[in-house]
């Protein structure tokens, strides 16, 4: 017995729908980036269920209790799927583009040419400032193109946002 036998079978090359492609080194987003998107179903859960608890309370119509029960289903799949969709996002740098994925059921890969940039964001609101986070925005020519890198450290941001704003400069195709 050697040591291929051991590696298991050979993996399957990637389809031409299989949009994460092996050969790059992809880069994880925080996962503090759950906590933020947790609360901010929270509030919005919150706000759905006082609605509902006075509707139903005032009224006695039964649909309102419906739709509490409803509701907080709903919010404990989107829940479950939080925390999935925060890991499925991911970004890689390469010589010459930004690849940023995301996405379960639809999985999306967004492909930006350094050279096609036009400027690049960094924001963050309150409640990712209180978990110490930020959001990288490119924007390119076409508006459809835009990509967005959620959940990152500030240092991490502005380090990505210097890159990509030196690599695009650099690489600028005249209009």
């Amino acid at each position: 017995m050697n040591g291929d036998d051991l590696a298991g079978p050979p993996s399957a090359p990637a389809g031409p729908l299989e949009p994460w492609p092996d050969t790059v080194r992809w880069q994880p987003i925080s996962p503090d980036l759950i906590w933020v998107e947790l609360i901010r179903l929270g509030v919005l859960l919150a706000v759905l269920l006082i609605g509902l608890g006075l509707g139903w309370a005032f009224s006695g119509q039964w649909l309102f209790g419906a739709a509490l029960g409803v509701v907080v289903l709903l919010a404990g799949w989107r829940a479950a799927t939080i925390v999935r969709a925060v890991h499925a996002w991911g970004y890689a740098e390469r010589e010459h583009d930004l690849l940023v994925r995301h996405g379960l059921l639809v999985r999306r890969l967004s492909i930006v040419p350094y050279s096609r940039m036009q400027f690049v964001d960094v924001s963050a609101g309150p409640l990712e400032r209180a978990f110490d986070l930020a959001t990288v925005q490119l924007h390119t020519a076409a508006a459809a193109s835009d990509a967005r890198v959620p959940g990152l450290r500030p240092a991490e941001a502005a380090r990505l946002r210097d890159r990509l704003t030196a690599l695009g400069e650099d690489r600028a195709e005249g209009l």
